[in-house]
């Protein structure tokens, strides 16, 4: 199998003491070395926002993404960080983005991920055309995790519809997150329904930085060069601030084995 361009991975909790990421420097360190050594070459770093962490200011992300990018380059580990947060959907997201107090991806004012609760899905439409008028998108941080998404597949390509891009975790497709959440990430790369995959990475010991065998998993899949296009292209994109378009590929060859996606009929 052709070796991947370098990966570029836009969700990683690798700032420690922020939120239920990585706890010390020591483990962030360890974190970025695996990183680095899987491939890795740029991780946009994720603290959570909003929610239950809400004081995680984004002066405080900004200065500890500096700081972590010290530390890797003291210690010459090859690997670039850049500021962003992982945003719990809220009423105050939109003002506190403005006031870029709340991070976009790579703080480049243009890509927003965007959380849910675990346990429920609600509609996102009216939070995703706020964003576009402010001139930011939407990424759905994990949809195959959502228990209402799970519930509700066909929910997925209506939003990718309404311009939400989708991100898929690394280890979803590894059965990380068990069976359904397998299948999910699977049938919704097959479909064509994925944007990025990222590794949501919490720690050097379970949820690691690790992209490799989840890009060889896609390359299986779908082919290498969609492969690459959602842990090296797409994502590098969103760090240069570019737009991604939201109908990346099809892949035709398994339009819906016997499953919940179909493709949405032209108007």
């Amino acid at each position: 199998m052709t070796r991947p361009e370098p990966f570029v991975d836009i969700h990683c909790h690798l700032i420690p003491g922020m939120d239920d990421g990585s706890q010390s420097w020591d483990q962030s360190r360890a974190m970025a070395e695996m990183a680095q050594t899987d491939g890795v070459s740029t991780i946009v770093v994720t603290p959570h926002q909003l929610g239950n962490f809400t004081h995680n200011s984004g002066e405080a992300i900004r200065a500890k993404t500096a700081e972590l990018q010290r530390l890797l380059d003291q210690h010459t580990i090859p690997l670039q960080v850049l500021p962003g947060a992982d945003v719990r959907i809220e009423d105050s997201m939109l003002d506190r983005l403005h006031s870029k107090d709340v991070l976009t991806l790579a703080d480049q004012g243009r890509h927003v991920l965007l959380e849910l609760p675990h346990e429920l899905y609600f509609p996102l439409e009216p939070v995703l055309k706020q964003l576009h008028r402010a001139g930011m998108v939407g990424i759905l941080s994990h949809p195959e995790r959502n228990q209402g998404l799970l519930k509700q597949p066909r929910l997925i390509p209506q939003l990718i519809a309404a311009g939400c891009l989708m991100q898929v975790t690394c280890g979803s497709l590894m059965g990380t997150f068990g069976s359904p959440s397998q299948k999910m990430a699977e049938q919704m790369l097959e479909q064509g329904w994925v944007h990025f995959l990222a590794t949501d990475a919490h720690s050097p010991h379970a949820r690691r930085p690790l992209m490799h065998r989840a890009w060889e998993r896609a390359a299986k899949r779908v082919g290498t060069e969609v492969a690459n296009r959602l842990c090296c292209q797409n994502p590098a994109r969103i760090v240069a601030g570019q737009d991604v378009p939201a109908d990346t590929y099809r892949n035709k060859s398994s339009l819906f084995r016997g499953g919940w996606f179909r493709r949405p009929k032209a108007a």
